[in-house]
């Protein structure tokens, strides 16, 4: 069975996920948001009760409040970056991002993307299967990986409790996005937990009957 820890990390209060499987302890880390030392150790600390072996990290998309922390946890527990092939360029330019934010003092060379994912893709936690699903329209590459068997979808920046991600950043589009939105996730039971990038939780019949943006 699959388990979820949510954390809130930086400025723009933005979810981490931690997916693992119960049995093998297998887990991927989904936007990995940490810009502060004390955001790194909660994470760790966690996966070190836990005894996870972290086998990959998946980026919804590449947009910086997301990436913040990928390249330290590439580098500390040696797992790969996954992540759709059109948000590469984005990946790479999370020091122009942050610069257009006022942040400063992050590396130039970004966030490479190690393993790209696809529409189709699976991702594999021990017997458990996560998919993904492209999402474009906040980003060119976003992603939601959705777990039939946990009934719940990491949204990512695409679709909020209420509303849905904004498309005035470089690569955005809201055409796209609704019409993604609404053929990719809003066909996914009505059951289904949603996870999003940012904000509470909703599902999937809330959003069908509720959110503005798509009636």
């Amino acid at each position: 069975m699959l388990q979820i820890k949510q954390f809130v990390f930086n400025p723009f209060g933005e979810c981490t996920y931690i997916v693992w499987d119960e049995d093998s302890r297998d887990a991927i880390i989904v936007d990995p948001g940490m810009i502060a030392p004390a955001e790194a150790n909660r994470l760790n600390d966690y996966i070190a009760e836990k005894k996870l072996n972290i086998t990959g990290i998946v980026n919804t998309h590449m947009h910086l409040d997301h990436c913040f922390g990928a390249n330290y946890v590439h580098s500390r527990y040696k797992a790969p970056v996954k992540a759709h092939a059109a948000d590469a360029p984005l990946g790479r330019s999370i020091a122009a991002q942050a610069a257009r934010f006022g942040i400063k003092g992050l590396p130039e060379s970004g966030v490479e993307i190690d393993v790209p994912l696809t529409d189709g893709d699976t991702i594999a936690l021990g017997k458990e299967a996560i998919e993904v699903i492209h999402v474009p329209g906040h980003s060119p590459g976003g992603i939601a990986l959705y777990s039939p068997s946990g009934k719940f979808v990491l949204s990512g920046d695409s679709l909020f409790k209420g509303s849905i991600g904004r498309t005035d950043l470089e690569g955005g589009d809201q055409h796209t996005l609704v019409e993604a939105v609404r053929h990719r996730l809003l066909s996914l039971p009505d059951d289904t937990l949603v996870l999003p990038g940012h904000g509470p939780a909703t599902t999937i019949g809330d959003e069908k009957t509720s959110n503005p943006f798509l009636l």
